[in-house]
């Protein structure tokens, strides 16, 4: 008998910024690479898995701010956030030490250059390029938006916050050419869009969370109304239909209009 896959925790970041068309809001998303075995091809938001250089950071909270109240696993997923924001975007949400501000445009190009080649590879760590730069972690800039585990029978599963953020300002973002080939920001609308004519392969959480993101006509109403949500988890349960289609359920509670939806072609 197959040992069930070991639930790996997680963490996205849904970063915003508002919209050259007024009453839109952009999101920024990266196309994974082909070869990747996790969600290859797909257009996402930026994000991974925890791994123990988050920990490590988490015990020093002099590296954060906006972890009050917060327990270590807690502080993981958002420290986590942050990390693979950088890594996969370039886009730091941070501050110097000492100040309310986020760090500069400027600040943010000269540690990527210097850094975030190094940390995709392995070759130094998230917690010495922030103590090194003097910085502290904005974990107060994330809002908890959504909280989906992987079905269970899937080869691999995964615990995942979702998070809101909005994106520090002239920081645009960039693809890092190896875990995802390209990058655009883009409003929930156009990306659905692309996921409806075939322009964009779109994993159904994803699709989900861009329908409800969608609503929001701009930046402070998006996060404001994500401050006053309840993160109800989902654990989408897949059944087969009459017909031989699939379907997927998801708790009504979690806000996703609906608690069935068609999965896939029949057949």
């Amino acid at each position: 008998m197959t040992e069930p896959a070991a639930i790996r925790p997680a963490s996205t970041v849904l970063l915003l910024r508002d919209g050259a068309s007024a009453g839109e809001i952009e999101v920024f998303m990266m196309v994974r690479h082909h070869q990747i075995e996790f969600n290859s091809g797909a257009l996402v938001f930026p994000g991974g898995s925890v791994d123990r250089t988050d920990q490590e950071i988490a015990a020093r909270p002099e590296l954060y701010s906006g972890g009050a109240g917060l327990g270590e696993e807690a502080l993981g997923f958002r420290i986590a956030a942050i990390r693979e924001t950088f890594e996969e975007s370039g886009i730091l949400l941070a501050r110097p030490q000492g100040s309310n501000a986020l760090i500069s445009a400027t600040q943010a190009r000269e540690i990527e250059a210097v850094s975030r080649a190094a940390l995709c590879e392995g070759n130094t760590h998230f917690l010495d390029i922030v103590a090194g730069n003097g910085l502290v972690l904005a974990l107060d800039a994330l809002v908890p938006y959504a909280h989906w585990i992987t079905p269970e029978g899937m080869p691999k599963r995964f615990d995942t916050w979702f998070f809101l953020a909005a994106a520090p300002p002239d920081q645009l973002g960039a693809h890092d050419g190896k875990e995802s080939t390209d990058s655009i920001w883009v409003s929930p609308r156009e990306a659905l869009a692309g996921g409806d004519d075939g322009r964009f392969k779109l994993p159904f959480p994803t699709t989900r969370n861009l329908i409800r993101l969608g609503k929001q006509p701009d930046v402070v109403t998006a996060l404001a109304v994500a401050q006053q949500m309840e993160v109800v988890t989902v654990m989408p349960v897949m059944t087969k239909t009459a017909d031989g289609g699939r379907q997927l359920r998801i708790p009504r509670e979690a806000g996703y209009d609906g608690e069935v939806f068609a999965f896939g072609p029949a057949g």
